[in-house]
């Protein structure tokens, strides 16, 4: 397998305002860095373990012949429920995400068992098992909300493996017809020289397609197992800080309608209307990028401290600011409006640049 990685994807490319690096952060040979704002690695020096597939938010970066997709299905039609790095993913563990464990411990007809130990993927670095071990665990705090599901690690599923139910939660033929929702990535040609660094420059193509709203295939694939469960009689409240694959916001008075946020989601969790009086916002499309917090710049657009599990069942995009939007009286464009002369930024920019020189003008001629 095969490093990709698909710029267009990529928060960063986005905007130079992200703070995002996630990616660099993960790499256990430290062999990625950050280029003139984008990722960048050294094919020869990767070993290939998965470990920024699983943490990016966008599925910007992908293993040649891995699909995560795929491995979910072929892992439900497998009568063995014990996953094992490089044995069953030829790969690290830590390339699936929370929502991948998650959508496979709620299709499982058993508890999913995990050999985080055998986990030597990292060498002598610790980044990738750990990682493993808190996806496990927010998985498994989020499932216990509304479901007994359990990803179990495998030195301590014995026990519970002997009081396991044979119930599945849906089935299996429901599971399969989801092959037709969730779409696989397609491949990127393989290119460059093993031994040179690899980075990623941003052309018009790419620029075209930063401007598409993608949905990560993991988020379609939570979405879709989500949908086929049994709503909880009641829904709790987590604190945001638990949750790490997606968030519920809101905008404070500060917020100017610079209309930046909404136009640079990935993936349309923030939208508007035609006449960008509103901001709108659906939790189940947001990944948690930071991306609308790191371009804000009267950091208007905040975290919600609890975010609600109803989220999961009963999606709703919620409106989270309104605008008055107004007619300038000097060139008939639509502005922001706030009250005072109907004027727009624009204008009054101009009227005051305008005044300037008429003031200049006359201290001349006297």
């Amino acid at each position: 397998m095969n490093l990709l990685f698909d710029v267009s994807t990529c928060v960063r490319a986005t905007s130079k305002f992200s703070e995002c690096t996630k990616c660099v952060e993960i790499c256990p040979v430290d062999t990625i860095e950050i280029v003139e704002n984008i990722p960048a690695f050294t094919p020869s020096a990767c070993t290939t373990c998965g470990g920024c597939v699983g943490v990016c938010p966008t599925e910007s970066f992908s293993l040649s012949g891995f699909s995560s997709i795929e491995f979910f299905f072929k892992f439900l039609e497998e009568q063995s429920n014990e996953l094992t790095c490089q044995k069953d993913l030829y790969c690290c563990l830590s390339v699936l995400s929370v929502e991948h464990l998650i959508s496979m411990a709620l299709a499982s007809d058993k508890h999913v068992v995990m050999d985080v130990d055998a986990c030597s993927c990292g060498g002598e670095s610790p980044k990738l098992q750990e990682k493993l071990r808190a996806n496990i665990e927010e998985a498994n705090f989020v499932m216990s909300a509304f479901s007994d599901k359990e990803i179990l690690i495998k030195s301590l599923a014995d026990a519970a493996l002997e009081e396991e139910e044979d119930e599945s939660v849906m089935s299996r033929r429901s599971l399969f017809s989801l092959k037709g929702v969730v779409k696989s990535k397609q491949e990127f040609d393989e290119a460059v020289d093993a031994d040179e660094l690899k980075a990623f420059g941003i052309d018009l193509t790419d620029i075209s397609k930063i401007k598409d709203k993608v949905i990560p295939d993991k988020r379609k694939l939570l979405f879709s197992i989500l949908k086929r469960l049994e709503k909880p009689e009641n829904y709790e409240v987590f604190a945001t800080e638990d949750i790490n694959f997606t968030s519920q916001k809101f905008v404070d008075d500060s917020c100017t309608n610079c209309q930046i946020c909404y136009r640079i989601c990935p993936t349309g969790a923030l939208s508007s209307n035609n006449k960008f009086s509103l901001i709108n916002f659906d939790a189940m499309l947001c990944v948690k990028c930071h991306l609308c917090h790191d371009v804000c710049e009267p950091d208007a657009i905040q975290l919600q401290a609890g975010f609600e599990i109803k989220e999961f069942f009963e999606p709703k995009q919620r409106t989270l600011a309104t605008f008055d939007i107004q007619r300038c009286n000097e060139c008939g464009n639509y502005f922001t409006y706030t009250g005072g002369e109907k004027m727009c930024l624009r204008c009054q920019v101009e009227e005051e640049e305008a005044m300037e020189l008429h003031a200049l003008a006359r201290q001349r001629n006297k």
